[in-house]
């Protein structure tokens, strides 16, 4: 018999309303309550309080959850639904039901940096030579990226992971807007080589506790951290529950996602002619159920682009949920195709998202999915309004 040692208080606070059930993305596309936040806390009880198995349906109940946490905004009863999720993904982890070996050494690759890049530049080259099939969802990736150079000390950038071994070039147009706003920037780059969101998201407890451990030991010095990144944003904020300690908590509290760090500074950018382009805004799960900073995304992109859309789907994920999408393609590619519809319905020329994982699987589709950093960098560096932000200038059609 298991013991997942969920708090009692947490767990009880679900009074199984079925309010979370429209903004749940697996029972959206199955119907089953069994995919349902209500129906996974239900089997969270029998197991905790009744002593029911963790058998092969119930687990696959809770490795099917895309850990999105739109729940947490529709209930009205505060349930902490994501810790109860990752909890109960580590014990079935430690159990030794879930997650092989193989993945095992996947998510410790994380860690290392120079590993991780290699991983995608040869993942990039058998894109360019037909050997990687368009079956496995990956958008095109780079071969090569300059490094990133330190611009200044009023904030830490966080470089991350997956994204910067894929995205750096987004990492570039965010050191630009902020060199415009005025604001020098270092690079976190392979001193805090991952935030641990995708091993907590797997149930390797230990191993996110392990790099949110590092991360706090070297970030700090004080300053800022600014993320571009919503899901290491996210875990990023949630350190003092993860880790426990006065340190982590000091440093949870001087993180931003850089759109909500912008949004009140944007008088320090110059005015500048709008982008000829109608963009329609994905909001990240992490940005919008964990943070709650999604509206400083529109705030910051309403000045550089002609016109922002609002999607009509309320925000429902669109089936990323970081390594989600990898692990369960068939219910990614589902939820996914809710997303694109919503898509298609605005007609966008550009989706703005906020979050690697997000863009890359909808970008996987054929969605020319763009971060805002790419958009307010191509705005200004198309009438000189940032320094050095020339190079983003043409990188998107209009």
């Amino acid at each position: 018999m298991t013991t997942l040692g969920l708090d009692p208080e947490e767990l009880g606070r679900c009074v199984q309303c079925g309010l979370c059930l429209p903004s749940c993305p697996t029972f959206r596309v199955t119907g089953d309550e069994s995919q349902s936040p209500r129906g996974r806390i239900a089997l969270m009880r029998a197991v905790e309080h009744e002593g029911a198995p963790l058998s092969a349906p119930v687990r696959r109940s809770f490795e099917t959850c895309v850990q999105c946490r739109g729940c947490e905004t529709a209930c009205p009863s505060g349930v902490p639904f994501g810790h109860l999720m990752a909890r109960t993904r580590e014990v079935i982890v430690q159990s030794g039901l879930s997650t092989s070996r193989p993945v095992r050494a996947g998510y410790a690759a994380l860690g290392r940096p120079r590993l991780v890049r290699a991983a995608v530049r040869a993942a990039a080259l058998g894109q360019r030579l037909h050997a990687v099939p368009a079956s496995a969802g990956l958008p095109p990736l780079p071969l090569r990226q300059a490094p990133l150079r330190r611009t200044g000390s009023d904030a830490h950038l966080f470089t991350g992971c997956v994204m910067d071994a894929c995205q750096r070039d987004v990492h570039r147009d965010t050191v630009r807007v902020l060199a415009a706003a005025g604001f020098g920037v270092e690079p976190t780059g392979d001193r805090v080589p991952c935030c641990g969101a995708l091993h907590a998201h797997a149930g390797l407890g230990r191993a996110a506790r392990k790099l949110a451990a590092g991360a706090v030991r070297a970030l700090g010095d004080g300053l800022p951290v600014l993320v571009n990144s919503a899901g290491c944003g996210a875990a990023m904020k949630e350190y003092g529950r993860l880790l426990g300690s006065d340190a982590a908590r000091e440093l949870a509290g001087r993180v931003f996602d850089v759109s909500e760090w912008l949004a009140p500074r944007m008088a320090n950018l110059p005015e500048v002619r709008p982008l000829d382009l109608r963009v329609a805004v994905q909001d990240p799960c992490h940005l919008r159920h964990v943070q709650r900073v999604h509206a400083a995304t529109r705030a910051v992109l309403a000045p550089f682009v002609r016109e922002l859309l609002e999607l009509d789907d309320d925000g429902l994920c669109c089936g990323a949920g970081g390594s989600y999408a990898f692990f369960e393609r068939r219910e990614a590619r589902a939820i996914r195709a809710r997303k694109l519809a919503s898509i298609a319905r605005s007609a966008p020329d550009v989706v703005a998202s906020a979050n690697p994982g997000c863009s890359m699987h909808l970008a996987a589709a054929g969605v020319p999915a763009v971060h805002p950093m790419t958009l307010v960098a191509r705005a200004l560096g198309a009438q000189g309004g940032a320094r050095g932000a020339q190079g983003a200038q043409g990188r998107l059609g209009s």
